[in-house]
């Protein structure tokens, strides 16, 4: 069955979790669609297009973790992690609707993490920088065309470290997040950006 997150099929997930499964223990909202499908500036931006990505990243994580939260909540523990963006923290040119989305998932994860702090449930954002993917290598390009460097050349500028980070290198701080031993952290947006945003 397929779903489609921007749709309202939220609920269908969860639903089948729990029959193959029985509980959640760990929601992980990493769906997403980013600025590289239709990069324009806000004065030319398509208006399905804002409402698309809106949708899919941030109404679906929002719908997850509302329809993972009573089993959670019932046995008094569970993990809820948001993967976000750096974009989330600062602006993106050609892409407010991405920055945008990512900037109220951030609101979300703090404010879902305040009503939950004594329910042994934590909630929390990763804010990965420019990751090597599919989408990332179109926003390259795109960087790229507009601004006539190269692709060589942006790779190198992206981050200090002076290069995309591999998607490998997100995984160590989301396993610990999701981990027992992180019962303490919560409403945090951890940066794994490169040294991008040292903040």
């Amino acid at each position: 069955m397929a779903l489609d997150l921007s749709q309202h099929d939220t609920p269908k997930i969860i639903e089948r979790t729990l029959a193959d499964f029985g509980t959640i223990d760990i929601l992980i909202n990493n769906a997403a669609v980013g600025s590289s499908a239709n990069p324009k500036p806000v004065v030319d931006f398509d208006d399905d297009f804002w409402g698309y990505t809106l949708a899919l990243n941030l109404n679906a994580p929002y719908l997850l973790s509302k329809a993972a939260l009573p089993v959670m909540l019932a046995k008094k523990r569970g993990r809820i992690l948001n993967i976000s963006s750096l974009a989330g923290k600062i602006g993106l040119p050609h892409g407010a609707a991405y920055s945008a989305s990512k900037h109220g998932l951030l609101g979300l994860t703090r404010s879902l993490a305040i009503e939950v702090v004594k329910e042994g449930i934590t909630v929390n954002a990763i804010c990965p920088g420019p990751v090597r993917s599919e989408a990332s290598d179109k926003r390259i390009q795109f960087e790229a065309t507009r601004t006539g460097l190269t692709v060589e050349e942006l790779e190198r500028r992206s981050t200090p470290i002076g290069r995309r980070l591999e998607p490998r290198e997100i995984v160590p701080i989301a396993l610990l997040l999701a981990d027992d031993r992180a019962a303490a952290i919560t409403g945090q947006a951890y940066n794994v950006d490169g040294g991008a945003a040292m903040f």
